[in-house]
């Protein structure tokens, strides 16, 4: 799958935009705080690397999903949190400081982890063994051209001229949301035939995955006593995957534009139900705060 000037320039630039609003908000007093409370992060492990790739198989193994299309979807259960996770996080009035915390920990363990996983899904559903290898290099460095470098540079504009960052804060947040409809857009032009020609087949099963992720990764952070704000994060973290990197995985490592298809889907649809539940969560706090 080659990249065109939409996914190639466009998207990472309107995604580097995004997070330097988010950056807006953050200090480094955020991020000292979740050192102190590690159990977040070590809950949001559990779900990311542990229940999402089981919850997926059995999900497969239930449905009947075989070959390509079930590797597919174990690529992308296998692959780090999106980094528009932290986005949808913050229109949830979420956790911003743990969700760029957790995805950038997330993407070191699964420099581990994804080739163990495909690995076995390529062996168990294709009935093929390869030696798979994480593009490191590009992941890491998608990471810190896309999230790590803006948001410093946020934060670096939020130390040093306060007072400009407060003021164009609520600005860059507004910016930040059209910004947010252009990638969604975005995503469906790029993966327009992949979703019209596997919709009716594929796309259920990528909605209720998405759906049982956000219920598993909010109700287990609810059940370890974690914070709504917390929760909320944790939520999201589960469910919203880095599709374009499962898309690469799929047809640049291994060379089958087949198993880059679940990627693509789930790429788009993920942001169905992100966006309901950042709708859901931001409209409960919206009423929480009018009862104080």
């Amino acid at each position: 799958m080659q990249g065109d000037l939409l996914s190639s320039v466009l998207l990472p630039l309107s995604l580097a935009l995004i997070m330097f609003s988010l950056g807006l908000g953050l200090t480094p007093a955020d991020f000292a705080r979740i050192v102190r409370q590690p159990r977040a992060l070590l809950v949001g492990v559990l779900c990311h690397f542990v229940l999402l790739p089981l919850v997926c198989f059995a999900m497969i193994k239930v449905s009947g999903m075989a070959g390509v299309f079930a590797v597919g979807f174990m690529i992308l259960a296998a692959s780090p949190t999106g980094t528009t996770s932290n986005l949808l996080t913050y229109l949830a009035r979420g956790d911003v400081a743990l969700a760029l915390s957790f995805t950038a920990v997330a993407s070191v363990l699964t420099i581990f982890t994804l080739p163990l996983i495909v690995s076995f899904a390529l062996d168990h559903f294709a009935g093929a063994s390869q030696t798979v290898r994480a593009p490191v290099g590009m992941m890491m460095g998608q990471i810190f051209v896309m999230l790590g470098l803006p948001v410093a540079l946020g934060m670096i504009v939020r130390r040093f001229w306060t007072a400009h960052a407060l003021r164009i804060e609520p600005v860059a947040t507004r910016i930040a949301t059209v910004l947010f409809v252009v990638i969604v857009l975005g995503a469906v032009l790029k993966n327009w035939a992949a979703l019209r020609d596997n919709f009716a087949t594929l796309a259920p099963f990528a909605i209720a995955l998405n759906l049982l992720m956000l219920a598993v990764g909010f109700g287990m952070a609810r059940l370890a006593r974690l914070s709504r704000q917390q929760s909320v994060t944790l939520g999201i973290e589960t469910s919203v995957q880095n599709a374009t990197l499962a898309m690469v995985i799929a047809s640049t490592v291994l060379q089958q534009d087949q198993m880059a298809v679940p990627g693509a889907l789930y790429g788009v649809l993920m942001y169905a139900g992100g966006l309901l539940f950042a709708w859901l969560m931001r409209r409960q706090a919206a009423l929480q705060a009018e009862l104080r």
